[in-house]
């Protein structure tokens, strides 16, 4: 047998292969052999010679990411800081301008000790929580915390609006406190809370349901409450339109004279504008003026107070909730519709009344609901100003006129319109 060691030379000097030898192949690399140049040399193995590069790779991405994350929060947080100095700097300013017609001021420290430490919650809303609080002299106050998320457009519209309004309805601003985020308004306390409370005794989430009022009681709060909005379109410096007439926001005081509350989404304008521009609908479903939607219907003026007054009657007078007529499978007609129908018009001019749910249709139930309609027309034209609705509500219904519908009825047929003296 020839030997081929000889006529072959093989060089072992190869210190990767050695050192690959020596640590059993642990490397991951095999050994081979150049004829041309008779050397030795390392052969890398496919996988294992990648590894430590994605290794690296893999690192630096989970490094870059952590980086990008940290810089994301860092910059989330100095945004929101730099937000809520730009606020507390705006409702500043504006308390500044306003400062001779502001209310009392009061420190994050003296509302705890006004509140005992917010011991007594009377209830709780988008805009935050209410606290039973004593000022001076043991007098009873509503202590309201807005949400840190709210912007301090609304604590500047309660403030300068209600810290110039003093009227019998309308709810009085004690004071308030504007530290950083922890704003707080302080009302007069109203030891019957809200009307919502009294007229919709079939709600199911009431514990026990309150004691109906008579129909003549009924008329008091529906007066009461158009004077104070009357009060805030004709009776200040400036015109104040609420935007939110809504039974919740009708408080009752110890007597259940109706006092209008929650001005945060209130505007102000002279009185001899006629429309006001929006760049976004504001309200409750069910007592936005169709107008506040769509400029289709006219322009946004006070007349769209009259319409949610206009809804908040109709709840008044029937019990029942405004329901929403795209909603499928409902137990109740829409509310202005049902309404309508106690007031159907005959063909020979006369107009019949049928039967509510009450014993009886008094005449007091009759002419609130005529005027009602009358300010729930689709058309702001159409609506009377809230100085012609008190002069309907102190008068009798003899003299009030049928309005016209104010809604298409499913046959799409609607009556004409009846004119009567809007100003």
């Amino acid at each position: 047998m020839e030997d081929f060691s000889r006529t072959v030379p093989w060089d072992y000097d190869n210190n990767d292969c050695t050192l690959c030898s020596f640590r059993g192949g642990s490397c991951g690399r095999s050994c081979g052999y150049n004829q041309a140049t008779n050397q030795t040399f390392c052969i890398p193995n496919n996988h294992g010679g990648h590894g430590p590069h994605v290794a690296l790779i893999i690192g630096l991405c989970i490094a870059a990411f952590v980086i990008l994350i940290s810089l994301s929060v860092a910059y989330y947080i100095y945004q929101k800081f730099d937000k809520e100095n730009l606020t507390r700097l705006k409702v500043e300013k504006f308390l500044a301008m306003y400062k001779s017609t502001n209310p009392t001021r009061y420190t994050y420290a003296s509302i705890k000790k006004v509140t005992k430490n917010f011991k007594h919650k009377l209830g709780q809303g988008g805009y935050g929580s209410v606290y039973k609080g004593e000022i001076l002299d043991g007098i009873p106050v509503a202590v309201k915390m807005l949400e840190i998320s709210r912007t301090g457009d609304e604590f500047i519209n309660e403030v300068v609006t209600m810290g110039r309004i003093h009227h019998m309805n309308v709810v009085r601003l004690l004071g308030y406190c504007p530290e950083g985020p922890r704003r707080a308004l302080i009302y007069e306390f109203m030891p019957n809370q809200s009307l919502d409370r009294f007229i919709f005794p079939r709600d199911q989430d009431r514990k026990a349901a309150a004691p109906p009022f008579s129909m003549e009681k009924l008329q008091e709060i529906v007066l009461g409450t158009a004077r104070g909005i009357e009060y805030l379109h004709q009776g200040c410096d400036q015109r104040i339109l609420h935007f939110d007439i809504k039974p919740h926001n009708i408080l009752l005081d110890r007597d259940f004279n109706p006092k209008i509350s929650d001005f945060g989404l209130a505007k102000l304008c002279s009185r001899d504008q006629s429309a006001i521009t929006m760049t976004a609908a504001r309200g409750t479903k069910g007592y936005i003026a169709p107008e506040v939607y769509s400029r289709n219907f006219g322009t946004v003026s006070h007349k769209s107070d009259v319409y949610s007054f206009g809804m908040l009657v109709l709840e008044i007078v029937s019990g029942r909730r405004n329901v929403d007529p795209s909603i499928d499978n409902q137990s109740d007609a829409y509310l202005p519709e049902w309404s309508y129908n106690l007031l159907l018009i005959q063909q020979e001019g006369s107009d019949t009344v049928v039967e509510m749910d009450r014993d009886d249709v008094s005449e007091i139930a009759r002419k609130l609901i005529i005027v009602a309609l009358w300010c729930i027309q689709w058309s702001p034209a159409n609506r009377p100003s809230m100085t012609r609705v008190v002069q309907m509500l102190m008068g009798n219904s003899d003299s009030l006129q049928i309005p016209p519908k104010p809604f298409v009825s499913s046959s799409g047929d609607q009556h004409d319109v009846v004119p009567i003296p809007l100003n």
